[in-house]
Parts: structure tokens; sequence; C-alpha cells
């Protein structure tokens, strides 16, 4: 094996039959890989089951034979049946893939075999990346619990591309990461949970990720950049966090998000803040479905959203209540749900509020500036029935003189429920 770059897991021991614990052959051939300075170790099509965990190191690429998502109709091409860890959902617990520094894997389907519709237990992750430059790419999930953790070891430039599948509690976190992660072209979906040849259930599984699932959530993370992933179902979609080691700076352009409760919730950011651009985001599930939340405990930063679409069946848009800065430019606001027409569909509490040159095609009233606000300013949009506003700033908001008022009585202040009328859809 000296000077190979090759170490097909066959020649180790795998059996690929989906009933031998391969475990300990593909161990053995990363473990040659990287006593060589290095390799590629290569599963060919088959399905191999994995009872443990297994650590690819430095220098070492895990490579399975599928370079594009496996489809929702059934298994093909190199198959991870991932069995160890049933109901162990401790982060701590050892990932089916522990990922070190200059590590990769990439071709992979991975499929829960004992994971059943009707009765879903934690998993540990599917995937743990840490120390620097460790690359996840053209990985399935058919039915992973949590798919994949960044840190929270200190860690540098992850590349996450190209993850395809069901995930059922958590799909990416991100966290202690010093220098520009990349998460890229990632879609979570219930279809691939949903066929019979898997166990599937359609309801079910969008059920369980409606009430349940996180999807991409970030904590400390220096220049993070999220670029065109699509989640559909899910409790939070997008979801930035405040950890012992701090929080998120970081550019979403080209995300989508459809079925959440919340699209995007900021708990709390970095004082350089988030930049979301070309995104469109959709709230349906739950009883309070709301687009965009800027939670209380978010004290700064500046959250900044560029020709974005927002609609669905929320109770509201968006709904601020932290100190920081938010803007909307170039953006279109609508609202199909029923039953909740006197429910404005920007809510700003407190911070600081920028709407300019948006569309509000919509019958709902448009913006509701609250007492608590810092500044707003509203200029240049426009409306299906003009722009109502109800500012109860006390003077702190710059409004255009072409965006009627609110041509029927709002709520009282923020006494709004924003539940729908029995009936409403």
């Amino acid at each position: 094996m000296n000077g190979a770059m090759f170490f097909p897991v066959s020649e180790f021991g795998a059996q690929a039959d989906g009933h031998s614990d391969d475990a300990p052959a593909i161990q053995r051939a990363i473990d040659a890989a990287a006593e060589n300075g290095g390799g590629i170790v290569s599963l060919a099509a088959g399905r191999y089951r994995v009872a443990g965990s297994l650590r690819v190191k430095r220098g070492v690429t895990v490579q399975g034979v599928h370079d594009a998502p496996v489809g929702f109709t059934g298994l093909s091409g190199t198959v991870i049946l991932a069995t160890g860890g049933r109901g162990n959902d401790e982060d701590a617990a050892p990932a089916l893939f522990e990922l070190g520094d200059s590590s990769a894997v990439r071709g992979l389907t991975i499929f829960y075999p004992e994971q059943r519709a009707d009765e879903i237990v934690p998993y540990p992750w599917a995937f743990h990346l840490h120390e620097s430059d460790n690359t996840v790419e053209c990985v399935t999930f058919i039915n992973a619990y949590k798919g994949i953790r960044v840190g929270p070891e200190h860690n540098c430039r992850h590349r996450i591309r190209s993850i395809h599948g069901c995930v059922l509690r958590c799909g990416i976190w991100v966290d202690n990461c010093w220098e520009i992660g990349r998460v890229e072209n990632c879609q979570l979906h219930p279809h691939w949970w949903s066929h019979e040849s898997v166990g599937g259930n359609w309801s079910r599984a969008c059920d369980f990720m409606a009430e349940n699932l996180e999807g991409f959530v970030f904590g400390r993370t220096d220049w993070e950049y999220i670029t065109n992933n699509f989640l559909y179902s899910s409790k939070i979609c997008y979801r930035f966090i405040h950890t012992p080691n701090g929080e998120c700076n970081g550019h979403l352009t080209g995300c989508g998000a459809d079925g959440s409760q919340t699209a995007i919730q900021i708990d709390r950011m970095q004082r350089m803040g988030l930049l979301i651009t070309g995104g469109e985001f959709v709230s349906l599930a739950g009883p309070e479905p709301c687009q965009v939340r800027v939670m209380e405990t978010s004290d700064q930063g500046s959250v900044r959203f560029v020709n974005c679409a927002f609609w669905g069946l929320s109770n509201h848009i968006v709904v601020l209540e932290g100190a920081g800065y938010a803007s909307f430019s170039d953006c279109y606001f609508t609202n199909w749900k029923r039953g909740v027409d006197d429910a404005p569909l920007v809510i700003a509490k407190r911070g600081r509020l920028q709407v300019v040159n948006c569309s509000f095609d919509t019958h709902h009233p448009c913006i509701q500036i609250g007492p608590g606000i810092a500044h707003a300013i509203v200029r240049g949009n426009n409306g299906a029935n003009g722009v109502s506003i109800l500012d109860q700033s006390g003077g702190k908001a710059v409004l255009s003189e072409n965006e009627p008022p609110a041509t029927k009585p709002f709520p009282e202040p923020f006494g709004i429920n924003g539940r729908p009328t029995e009936g409403g859809d």
C-alpha cells in the first residue's frame, strides 16, 4: 500500500451485504490511508452496515459513487446503513462520521434502517466536523435524526455542499468557526422519507419536521456564507443563536424556506450582523406562523433584507422585538391567510426599522410602528391598497407623504393575538 492513492474498503474486509458490520473494515482502510499520508477510501455501490462511529483522519477522503443526490424513490449507489446510537440524543455522543483536520466525505447515501415513521427516536449526529478545512458534500440523508454538526470545538473553513434529504430534528448546526465557513446548495425535505421502500411516510415525516426541526442553526461563526439552500417543513428554518463562543455574522443569498412555523429567527447576532439577499420565505405551519422574528434577546447588530419575497398563511410576516437594526429594501410582502384581516404584516416593537421601495400585495394592514421603537424610516413603498401605517412612535418615524395612513381602525397596540378565526385557512 505504500504510495497508493486509493484504498478500496473491500480489500480491508468490507462485505457490503447489508448485514455484516463493516465499520471495522472501513476504519482499517481509513487508518491505512492516513498512515500513507492520505488517500481516497473508496466504497463501491453496496449496502454497508455501520454499527459504530468512523473517524476520518487528516488527508483522507471517504468516497462513494454518487455525485448527484439519490432520488427519493429508493436506495441506490453507496448506502451506509447506520444502526449505532439508537435512542441517544446527546450532542457529545460519537457521530457516525467524525471528521478531523483536512478530511472529507462525499458521494454517500445515509439511511437509518431501524428508524420508524410511527415511532421516531433520537440518534447521534451523522457528521461531526472539528479542526479545519474539512468537507462533506454530495451526501443524501434518507431519514437522519441530526445531520451535520460543526464545532463547538475550534474550527475553520468548513465546506458543506450539495447535501440533500430528510433530517428530522436538526439539519446543519455551526459553532465556533473563526474563519469563513461555507454552507451551499443544501435541500432538506420530507420527500426523501416518503417512499414505502425505505419505510417512509410523507405526512408523518412532514408533521414531525414541522413540530421539531431546526434546519440551519448558526452560533459563533465569522463570515459564514450560506448560499442556495432550501428547506420544506420546519419549526424554525434558519436560526441564529448565542453560544458560549459568541454569535454569527454572515450572508444568506438565494436561500428559501417553505412550510415553516418560523422561516428566520434571530436570537442574537454579531454587531456586524446578517445580509440576506434574493430569498423567498414562506410560513404555513403551527398556530403562530411568521416569516421573520427578531427576538427580544437580540440586543445588537443589523439584519438587512434586500430583494426578498415573503408569503404564505402567516399571522404576521415580521415581528421585531430586538434592539438592533432591521432593514427591508426592494422586498415583496403578501399574506393569504383569512381571519386575521386586522393583523399587520410588519410589527416593529423595538430597535430601528427601515422599509424602503417595497411592495405590499395585500388587503391586510401593512406596518405597525410601536411606541418602543428607537427610530423608523418608511419611504417609497407601494401597495395594492396603499401602504397603511400605524405610527405609535411619538414622532420617531419618518414616513413618505404618499403612503396613506390606515383607513380602518387598527387593534390596540400589540394586543393582536394573530390567531385565525374559526374556519380560517
